[in-house]
This record gives C-alpha cells, sequence and structure tokens, in this order.
C-alpha cells in the first residue's frame, strides 16, 4: 500500500445523514419550545382576517356584496380562503402541527417533572456564606426544631448530621405544565367541535317560521360527524321584530335594541313556549344556540301580469345598503308573469325624505316614511329555468341582462311609491303594488359540543399560568455547629432574587425566634 493510499484512509469520513437522523431532526425542531411559540403566533395571526374579513358562515351578505362591489378582491379572498379562515386548509396545517408540538412538549417534561417530585432536596453546602443570600446567629436551635420550623413554613425538609435542607415552589412547574395541558385541552375542545358540532345561518321573514333541519338552512356547515339525524328538532316562527334607535342628538339613528318576539316548539310534540330572542341572549335548547346576528325590511309587493293574474304575491328580503340608514337594495323576480317574464331592481328606503335635487333619499333607519323607489323594470327571460343556480339577490347574469326589455330606467323610473300605491307597467304587462312592510332577521343556529370543555380548559390555563409566573423555586439551608446557626438560601428561578429577599428575611426571623444577636 502506497504512502497515499494510507493518507486517504486514516482521513475522517463524514457521518452520513440519512432518513432516520432527518426525522429525529425534525421531531426535535417541531417538539422544541421556540417552534411551539411560533406556531401559537401563527395561530393568534391567522385569526386575524377571520375577524376583518367577512365569513361566509357568519356574514353571507356581507360576503354576497363583496363580490357584487369588487369582484376581482373577493376572488383573491377566495383563492387564500379568506371567506372561511378557520375550515381553511393553513389554518388547519398550522393548527395540527401546533398540536403535535405540544404532544411533543409535554411528554418528555412530565416524566422530567415527575422524577423531579420524588427527588429530595440536596444536602446543604459547607460554606451558606457563598450562597446568594447568607445569614447566621448565636442559638441552641436544633437539627429536629430547624426542620420542623421550615415545614411549618410548607417547605419539602431533608436532615442530617447538623445541617438541614429545605426546598419548595414545586407550583410553578406544576402551572408550567398545567398551562402546557390546558392548551392541549383547548385545541382537542375545538377539534371536538369541528367534528361533532355543526352551524348554520338562515333568514327568516316576520309570520314565517324555522324547522331546525338542514333543508331549512340558507348555509349549513357541519361537522365531519354529523347527519342530518344529529340535529336537535326544534322549531319556531318569527311572530314580531322590534328594533328600537336612538331619535335625537348627535347620536340620532344609533340602534337602540334589538328584539324578536319567537313562537318556539322544543320538540315536535312539545308545547308552544313565548320567547323573546336579543342580541347575545341566544336561544339554547340542550345544547344547540342559535344567535341573532342580524336584520333588515322585506317590503311585501303584489305584481299582476298581463292577463290580469296574480303572478307574485309576498315578501321580499332586501340586502341593506346603507347601514345608517338602511337603504336596502330589492330584487323581484316573476318567472310565472304572462305573457312575459318581469324583473324589478328596486331601493327601500325606511324614512324617505326628498333631496333638492329631485331624488329620494331615507334619512332615518326606523320605519317612519317607507317607500320604494324603482330603478329599474324588464321583461323578457329572466334565465329562472336554464337549469344553473341563480342568486335571490340578483336579477339576472350580465349576458342575459343585456337581452331583456327595459320597461322603466333611469331618468323614466316613477316617483318612489309609498305603501298602497301601485304603477302600471308599459306595453300592458302588468301592475306592480306596495302593500306593505315586514322586518327579517338573520339567525346563526350552532351546536358545539366542545364549547364548555374549551372553557374549563380556558380557565385552566389562566391559573396555570399565573402559577408559573408568581410561585418561585427556592432552597434553604441551614447549618448548626457549637451554638452557631447558619442560614443561607437561593432561588432557581431567573429574576426572581430581589423578592426572595425579604422572604429570606424572614425565615431567618422564623429560625431564631427566641434567639437573639440575628446579623
Amino acid at each position: 500500500m502506497s504512502v497515499t493510499e494510507m493518507e486517504r484512509e486514516q482521513e475522517p469520513r463524514q457521518a452520513s445523514f440519512g432518513l432516520v437522523a432527518w426525522l429525529r431532526w425534525a421531531w426535535r425542531t417541531l417538539t422544541s419550545m421556540k417552534t411551539a411559540l411560533i406556531l401559537l403566533f401563527l395561530l393568534a395571526l391567522g385569526s386575524v382576517p377571520g375577524s376583518l374579513v367577512p365569513q361566509r358562515g357568519v356574514e353571507p351578505d356581507k360576503v354576497a356584496r363583496i363580490y357584487e362591489q369588487n369582484p376581482v378582491l373577493a376572488e383573491w379572498y377566495d383563492r387564500f380562503q379568506l371567506f372561511e379562515v378557520f375550515t381553511s386548509t393553513w389554518f388547519a396545517a398550522v393548527y395540527l402541527l401546533l398540536f403535535a408540538s405540544l404532544i411533543g412538549c409535554i411528554i418528555p417534561r412530565t416524566s422530567t417533572y415527575l422524577r423531579e417530585l420524588r427527588r429530595k432536596p440536596p444536602a446543604a453546602p459547607k460554606n451558606l456564606s457563598r450562597l446568594p443570600h447568607s445569614a447566621s446567629f448565636e442559638g441552641d436551635l436544633g437539627v429536629k426544631e430547624a426542620a420542623w420550623r421550615l415545614r411549618k413554613l410548607r417547605f419539602r425538609v431533608v436532615a442530617g448530621d447538623g445541617w438541614v435542607s429545605a426546598e419548595k415552589g414545586y407550583l410553578r412547574e406544576t402551572g408550567n405544565l398545567l398551562f402546557h395541558v390546558s392548551l392541549l385541552g383547548i385545541l382537542l375542545a375545538i377539534g371536538a367541535g369541528s367534528l361533532f358540532g355543526y352551524r348554520g345561518n338562515v333568514l327568516v321573514v316576520e309570520g314565517d317560521g324555522f324547522a331546525n333541519t338542514v333543508a331549512a338552512y340558507d348555509r349549513f356547515i357541519p361537522g365531519n360527524q354529523v347527519s342530518a339525524e344529529s340535529l336537535e328538532p326544534f322549531s319556531f316562527q318569527l311572530a314580531e321584530f322590534k328594533a328600537a334607535y336612538q331619535v335625537t342628538g348627535d347620536k340620532r339613528g344609533q340602534a337602540l335594541d334589538y328584539s324578536a318576539h319567537l313562537k318556539v316548539n322544543d320538540s315536535p310534540t312539545a308545547p308552544t313556549r313565548d320567547y323573546e330572542l336579543k342580541v347575545n341572549e341566544p336561544l339554547e335548547i340542550n345544547g344547540t344556540q342559535t344567535y341573532l346576528i342580524g336584520n333588515g325590511y322585506a317590503p311585501v309587493f303584489k305584481v299582476t301580469d298581463g292577463k290580469g293574474q296574480v303572478a307574485f304575491e309576498g315578501p321580499v328580503a332586501c340586502l341593506i345598503e346603507e347601514k345608517a340608514t338602511l337603504t336596502s337594495g330589492c330584487v323581484v323576480k316573476v318567472p310565472d308573469a304572462q305573457p312575459s317574464q318581469l324583473g324589478f331592481l328596486l331601493q327601500f328606503m325606511p324614512t324617505s325624505v326628498p333631496l333638492t335635487n329631485g331624488g329620494y333619499a331615507s334619512a332615518f333607519p326606523g320605519e317612519l316614511n317607507p317607500e320604494v323607489q324603482i330603478l329599474g323594470a324588464f321583461s323578457g327571460d329572466l334565465g329562472v329555468r336554464s337549469g344553473r343556480p341563480q342568486s335571490v339577490y340578483t336579477l339576472a347574469e350580465p349576458e342575459v341582462l343585456k337581452k331583456l326589455d327595459r320597461l322603466f330606467m333611469g331618468a323614466g323610473t316613477p316617483k318612489p311609491l309609498a305603501v298602497g300605491q301601485s304603477v302600471d307597467l308599459p306595453k300592458g304587462l302588468g301592475k306592480l303594488e306596495f302593500t306593505g312592510v315586514k322586518e327579517w332577521i338573520t339567525l346563526q343556529t350552532a351546536y358545539d359540543p366542545g364549547r364548555m370543555p374549551a372553557l374549563l380548559a380556558a380557565g385552566t390555563a389562566v391559573v396555570a399560568i399565573a402559577f408559573s409566573l408568581m410561585i418561585r423555586r427556592r432552597r434553604v439551608f441551614v447549618r448548626i455547629s457549637e451554638g452557631r446557626v447558619d442560614v443561607g438560601g437561593l432561588t432557581r428561578t431567573e429574576g426572581s432574587a430581589a423578592g426572595f429577599a425579604e422572604e429570606f428575611a424572614d425565615i431567618v426571623k422564623v429560625l431564631s425566634a427566641g434567639e437573639k444577636d440575628v446579623r
């Protein structure tokens, strides 16, 4: 063998980093405290758009308005799942990673903590004056007496030949560990709610009823383990809705109170009972909660077609366009009208007042002078029988709208209609009559079996973090030799030495009780 070959064999070989090593590195990184804090921050950061951007499951009308006013922005929101933040893929990924990280943190820390609980305090050092806190006094204090006094101060005590060692503050680590367990409990409760809970939204007009069935919801979001039979079989009728507004002062028009009067049946065989539904005061039936989340107006129209037949009659829920005055946009589709289908774009004004430019606007959200302005009236094929789904809040697709005949539009529209007034359509196509005003409410029904466990876990987390921040781990040592008592103390928590100084002075006083020459 040549010298060069021998030198090559003596060179250190680089260790290979295989799959197992990569997996170990990934697990150590995932279960580190730094990673857990980053994931917790990302989870909180990811919740921000859920509060700023309207969510489909809570405010579907606002989501629809964004699509109408800014379809490009709405498309980007939808692409990043910002309309459904808490059920999005990226939010679930952060949630599951945090779940795995907490488990990886808790298991080893629990075993370490259990070993620490069984471990006795160490023997007292020989030179206590080197400790951060120390004192000495003359007296005939014995080892048993010193140990007894320290036990009365709730220290864990170990005594030896001429020395006593005491320690307390174990609840600090208990609180720290319990805090992590509580976070895990919160995640588990949220997961249970996602699997076995459901959420639904529905719009109900005064006089109409609602039964808690999947088909009755405008939007229904079930958990993976929820079936149609899982829903609580209750029903109710909206008898009346009342809204009170400030009528004078700088805050004129501000809402003061909302109240929905319901006729509730807790089950198909249960008797009817009255219930007053208010904001933040949900109707609760066996864990299923129904919240009042919105309201608006539903003017009542009657459309007579060109053949003298009533082709449409009933309330029409209008979308709010101006929150301050509840000016709302309405769409009326009459596909059964003869000889041609009819469609109307309308604006409802709860308190209509004339403007100096000849137009009209609502001056107050309450129903003081309700009027309806016809923005456009059309005849022709609305495309409702094309098989393509349509929104009840839009008249037709743009390409269909271009093909319709315009009966009223722009400057040719008549004056606003008051209750009881009507307008005849051109070409003998019929008549539109404004017959009354009702109100609608939007409700969110939610069943979340993890709600109370999450609340208990959150409360436990608060108590646990208080223990972790307020309790200090500290040790006290006592050495007794020939009538001289030396006391030393130290803390095992950074930044708590200043707070321990007063406690150490009190411990020395307890040990030297009845003795003199304390220094």
